[in-house]
């Protein structure tokens, strides 16, 4: 259990929440959810003690699960050791039992201090702590070969999986997961949702993913109108109450601002008249009647439309024979496809199988697109008549060029494009007023994956490829770009790892598996069917 007491925390002018209550229970599990600047990871670091609240109290349990941020502070451990510190308790017993054994010689105390290690040792599952530990680095896809190895070894993505093994590790009282699906597939997703679902302590999770969100958490703790409202269920529980909530708190108000207003009628029509004593009356049922004041929400929802200049061809793209590797090892080997106007493909598998590579290796000669003819070993690529490309990269680094404005940038993508249509598109897309002359070099992450989808937008293509889009989006700007996608007309070529918009926007499946390429021509969900 997890309990919070009147705990505020502000920056400056801005209130994140005030005078906070709220208890999170054992056995249940909770959503942390809010819009980008709420103050999600603010509220997590209270609750994991990285931060001290301005005022209030957080009173948490000895035994905490916290996903670290901090990709390299492991660096010089093996990747199995990292797991297990994962439980505080064990490793610091595991070190000075270590430091015991390796003396030439062992005192009397020496010897009782031992017998006091090996009993918690034997208390926190040391003795299976290496087969636990690599329990669950496989089911995160980080494979035995890599367990011996340092952190230092591994690449980014794998680092976050062993971080995150290293939270779940040792059956802490409370986990505190702040986005755990980042760098995970969709089997690594599926794995952690019921791992997650058999836990039995208090959990507490960040994450973007609706579908993760509805499939994992028991309750939802919404941080908005500063402060934090419990409900009952998943995330799309949270929306609906919340939305009937604030329509019967604003239908309560428009009845009684009537009457309100009827009353002060009377009031005003008979104050100096000879019905005192009704006006009086009525003047005390105006001040009962005083509406509810509705505190501003901070959600801000942007508005994405991908709409066309012209349609393409009948046949938006033919690859025969595509194939490309690395260091002399075949990633993608021999792909042929057809694909439609207006098909809808969702690329799907396990991470490293090559569904960035296969989207680059299409791209390496396509129009209005750079050339990159090293993306390709072999194989034959013809785009249909007409196509034009909007390509969302996976890796944004050098996608926006640096010294320039926001406005400056995207105005180079349609010269012709009056600058008040430029500020009404980065409006659109949550960049106001001053926005856009913030300079390129100081865009965050969800500022620069905005700001690539007004690219698009400006351009208007036919053809869309989107290598996981959803990375650096909040719940909002997530759902905005699934309803988008399903309204466009076009072709779309989409990677990631969000189960609702994959359920909800592919007709098309190109399915990753053992150094195959697999294409199911139906939606996702007839494909998953098609696997049981």
């Amino acid at each position: 259990m997890i309990a919070v007491n009147n705990v505020s925390m502000r920056y400056g002018s801005k209130v994140l929440f005030e005078d906070v209550t709220t208890t999170f229970f054992a056995g249940r599990r909770y959503g942390l959810t809010g819009p980008n600047g709420a103050g999600k990871s603010t509220f997590m670091n209270l609750l994991t003690g990285e931060l001290t609240p301005q005022q209030g109290t957080v009173t948490r349990p000895a035994k905490l699960g916290i996903l670290r941020q901090d990709q390299f502070a492991f660096d010089r451990f093996r990747v199995i050791d990292t797991v297990i510190m994962g439980n505080a308790r064990l490793w610091e017993a595991l070190e000075e039992r270590e430091r015991l054994y390796a003396k030439e010689s062992m005192t009397e105390a020496d010897g009782m201090r031992l017998g006091e290690l090996e009993g918690i040792v034997g208390e926190e599952d040391g003795y299976t702590a290496e087969s636990d530990a690599a329990i669950l680095l496989q089911g995160l896809d980080i494979p035995d070969a890599l367990h011996e190895r340092t952190m230092s070894e591994l690449q980014g993505g794998q680092k976050v999986r062993v971080l995150l093994a290293q939270a779940l590790f040792g059956h802490p009282q409370a986990l505190l997961l702040d986005e755990p699906t980042n760098h995970l597939d969709l089997d690594s997703i599926h794995w952690l949702q019921d791992f997650l679902v058999r836990y039995d302590g208090t959990l507490i999770v960040i994450s973007h993913d609706r579908h993760f969100l509805n499939a994992v958490c028991t309750h939802t703790a919404d941080i908005d109108y500063e402060t934090i409202i419990t409900y009952t269920g998943g995330y799309d529980d949270m929306v609906l109450a919340k939305t009937q909530t604030r329509a019967r708190v604003e239908a309560d108000n428009a009845q009684r601002e009537k009457k309100i207003a009827q009353l002060n009628d009377f009031i005003a029509r008979f104050a100096a008249g000879t019905r005192a004593s009704q006006v009086t009356s009525r003047r005390k049922e105006v001040e009962r009647l005083q509406t509810t004041e509705l505190a501003r929400s901070n959600i801000q929802r942007p508005y994405i439309k991908f709409t066309m200049n012209r349609p393409s061809g009948r046949m938006a793209l033919e690859c025969e024979g595509v194939s490309k590797g690395y260091d002399g090892t075949p990633v993608v080997s021999g792909f042929s496809a057809l694909v439609n106007r207006g098909d809808k493909i969702v690329l799907v598998g396990r991470n490293g199988l090559g569904k960035t590579t296969l989207l680059k290796a299409l791209l390496s000669d396509a129009p209005n697109l750079p050339a990159a003819p090293g993306d390709l070993d072999a194989g034959t690529i013809r785009w249909g008549h007409e196509v034009s490309i909007g390509y969302f990269p996976q890796d944004h680094t050098g996608a926006i060029e640096k010294g320039l404005t926001v406005v400056e940038w995207l105005h180079r993508f349609d010269p012709e494009a009056a600058r008040q249509d430029i500020h009404g598109l980065l409006g659109q897309m949550l960049f106001s007023g001053e926005d856009g002359y913030k300079p390129t070099d100081a865009l965050s992450g969800g500022e620069t994956a905005r700001l690539l989808f007004c690219r698009i937008m400006l351009q208007k293509p036919n053809v869309l490829v989107l290598d996981e889009p959803t990375n650096h989006l909040d719940l909002e700007s997530i759902n905005a770009l699934n309803v988008a996608l399903q309204k466009f007309e076009g072709t779309v070529l989409l990677v990631t790892h969000d189960q609702d918009v994959m359920e909800e926007v592919g007709t098309r499946v190109w399915h990753f598996d053992g150094g195959r390429i697999h294409d199911f021509k139906g939606t996702y969900e007839e494909f998953a069917a098609s696997l049981v």
